[in-house]
């Protein structure tokens, strides 16, 4: 029997693997983590560094799996933003989610005053400690390090170097959730303007990564995702 589809668009730095905490048996819809190129999977890849490259790599990995059911767009952080140029492709395919939902992001137009992909590694690194969501073994490893931080390079470059998504206005419903600690937490509903339909926020306890420590309301907005709103043709 064919399931319900949610497609897991992943952080900066993140793959495939970055969504396992979100496994349950307690759902009745299928989870589908999508990756970008240069990591998990596809390592062997070149990494790209712009929004169109990835909104456009994205698109027909989840072209090529939806199963004819109702399906869900999710990202977190990076993946948010890339949640946006996607939901519009599968728009203008006539093949839309029944909704977005981002998390860990107030929306395009809203940039750290600093590009952090220029960073110098130390200040690079101290970043990342203070996002948090790494592991301490991979923050006191050097050589782990090395394969990293490229990746994340590449993933700050294509929300930072793109002014692209701040023009999309999709005719999907959106649902926005935010830590009560994030930086830009006051200006989550910076993602209204970008819907023509129904827009939900809703804001959690945590820091940026809250999403791991919030599993059960996730999949509890998930399941709004899915029971509130039907898909646009």
């Amino acid at each position: 029997m064919k399931k319900k589809q949610l497609f897991l668009l992943h952080f900066a730095g993140g793959s495939i693997y970055s969504f396992e905490f979100l496994k349950s048996n307690f759902i009745d819809f299928e989870m589908i983590p999508i990756e970008l190129p240069g990591r998990g999977k596809r390592v062997k890849e070149k990494l790209i560094t712009t929004y169109k490259e990835a909104i456009h790599d994205i698109f027909p990995q989840i072209k090529e799996k939806l199963n004819g059911e109702p399906f869900i767009i999710y990202g977190h952080s990076l993946g948010s933003s890339l949640g946006l140029g996607v939901t519009d492709l599968l728009e203008k395919d006539n093949t839309p989610p029944q909704c977005l939902i981002v998390s860990g992001n107030a929306g395009p137009g809203i940039l750290a005053s600093t590009k952090r992909s220029d960073l110098e590694r130390t200040d690079f690194i101290a970043m990342l400690n203070e996002l948090g969501g790494l592991p301490v073994e991979l923050l006191q490893s050097d050589e782990l390090l090395d394969f990293v931080i490229p990746i994340l390079r590449a993933d700050f470059k294509i929300v930072e170097e793109n002014l692209f998504a701040e023009n999309i206005l999709i005719n999907t419903p959106i649902i926005a959730v935010m830590g009560n600690l994030e930086k830009y937490v006051d200006q989550i509903n910076n993602w209204k303007k970008h819907t023509t339909s129904e827009f939900k926020s809703y804001v959690l306890k945590g820091h940026h990564f809250f999403i791991h420590n919030n599993v059960d309301r996730l999949i509890e907005i998930f399941e709004t995702g899915f029971n509130e709103y039907s898909s646009v043709k």
